[in-house]
């Protein structure tokens, strides 16, 4: 069944590559794995050293041509054209994505959307990216441009491939780079669809080029490459520290999103009720395989026990199975991947364990399931409150006042998203400055995706932004252009 719906959905040859507008067969090959059922449903294309080189020199001779003439007028009119695309095929979208990356059928969905909009947002912002007039001595009129930096690399994991490709290869188009996109291993699918549709939507050859690979092999080239301007890595911190190191050598600018160990705030005076589905999803979406999981729910002393029963009673209704049945979580990626989760989840040895959700009985046995965990009363400088877990595991936290909640929120190496929930308006302010995260939410957690909202994190989080307009900066080099003329 599951096949039959692959080649329902597939319009591509999923084992090509694109490089200067064309579509090329490897002679070697990775294979395409189905987390709910852990079956293998097809394969990519396994790209080399070779292959990076080729796609680099494509991208540049697409900005001594065609792409590099365009207007940013006409980059934003193609990046139109392809998000009309994506909204017309989400639902074909969808289904890669479910098939290829274990999520439930209505995340796939809003994923697939989110593409699309990132490709409307930056299809209007492509000709709205202003430079300033300086001020300067009499004689001189000074001013600022906003250029591209010129080849871009993009290196996306598995576990939004559509909406990081939205929010970094679309900004990148709208400010006339060429992109050069290594998609996850374990999720090209929708990376290739996203370029087929490009394509089909008039992006001049070259403007992108798409290499699946391996992180070893293709990531690594792609990132110590001497034609690359530029580097967009969502991942691991391990691996953001090699792709930077790598980029220093040819003084390459870089943009990271390394993930998180996010917290949110309770205070005595929450809307609970308001509060207790944003605490519970943003922990479980996805199967906690999101970088900005809220894996840390800080609670205080007066409402501790409330927020635990009230959480336990929405994890002992979560359901995890496969990924186009839609319930609250699918698989986790792989097997690997499973196994890093488990050893996480075996570290609570006489923590509190508040609820798990169910895996569902028909669930395939070679899927990659674990069921959700909800952990009470866990130290502050536990490892399952410290490290980035990746799945769907939440700790609870009590503290007693708004000086010990900061020291426990900041008192991780990361700092990507935080939340406060309470009805001071001079608490929310007090701690949405004190907070170290790149984004700071008050009363809600995740603001509906927010295209249009700049995201990145601080310490071992990352650097750098994307998303909204910050991104299109990011994107680009200013120049400073100063004329005499008397």
């Amino acid at each position: 069944m599951t096949q039959d719906l692959l080649r329902q959905t597939l319009w591509f040859d999923p084992a090509e590559l694109l490089i200067g507008g064309h579509w090329r067969p490897c002679d070697r090959h990775l294979p395409v794995e189905n987390p709910s059922t852990g079956q293998i449903i097809g394969q990519i294309a396994r790209a080399d050293a070779a292959t990076v080189d080729e796609a680099v020199t494509a991208a540049r001779t697409a900005l001594a041509g065609d792409w590099g003439r365009l207007g940013a007028a006409e980059r934003g009119r193609i990046l139109a054209r392809i998000g009309r695309i994506v909204s017309d095929r989400a639902e074909a979208l969808a289904v890669l994505e479910s098939l290829d990356v274990g999520k439930p059928l209505a995340q796939a969905r809003a994923d697939a959307l989110a593409l699309a909009r990132y490709m409307e947002f930056y299809a209007g912002a492509a000709d709205k990216v202003m430079g300033h007039t300086i001020p300067y001595q009499h004689g001189y009129t000074a001013y600022t441009l906003h250029e591209p930096h010129g080849v871009t690399a993009h290196i996306v994991p598995w576990n939004y491939p559509m909406q990081i490709i939205g929010r970094s290869v679309g900004a990148a188009l709208a400010m006339g780079n060429a992109a050069v996109l290594k998609p996850a291993e374990e999720a090209s699918l929708t990376a290739l669809a996203f370029a087929r549709i490009a394509v089909e939507a008039g992006l001049p050859a070259g403007a992108l080029n798409v290499i699946p690979g391996l992180g070893e092999e293709a990531g690594a080239a792609l990132a110590a490459h001497p034609g690359v301007n530029h580097i967009s890595f969502t991942g691991s911190v391990g691996v953001g520290i090699r792709i930077q190191s790598a980029a220093a050598r040819n003084v390459v600018p870089v943009t990271l999103e390394l993930g998180g160990k996010s917290p949110q705030l309770v205070f005595a005076d929450a809307d609970l009720d308001r509060a207790l589905p944003f605490l519970v999803n943003a922990g479980v979406q996805n199967a906690g395989q999101t970088c900005s999981a809220s894996a840390r729910i800080l609670v205080e002393r007066s409402r501790h026990a409330e927020v635990v029963e009230r959480m336990a009673a929405r994890y002992s209704r979560l359901r995890v199975g496969p990924a186009l049945a839609d319930l609250d979580l699918g698989p986790l990626i792989s097997a690997r991947q499973k196994a890093l989760v488990e050893g996480y989840m075996a570290l609570a040895g006489d923590l509190s364990v508040a609820a798990t959700g169910t895996i569902e009985a028909d669930a395939p046995p070679g899927g990659h399931y674990v069921a959700p965990r909800l952990l009470a009363d866990v130290r502050p400088d536990h490892r399952l409150a410290q490290e980035e877990i990746f799945g769907p595991a939440q700790v609870i936290i009590p503290f007693d006042d708004e000086d010990e909640a900061v020291a426990i929120a900041n008192g991780t190496d990361y700092g990507l998203v935080a939340a406060v929930w309470s009805e001071n308006g001079a608490r929310q302010l007090r701690l949405a400055r004190a907070l170290r995260a790149g984004q700071v939410y008050l009363n809600n957690y995740g603001a509906g995706g927010g295209v249009e909202l700049p995201f990145g994190g601080t310490g071992k989080s990352g650097h750098g932004r994307e998303k909204g307009f910050e991104a299109l900066y990011g994107f680009s080099t200013l120049k400073t252009i100063a004329a005499w003329h008397g």
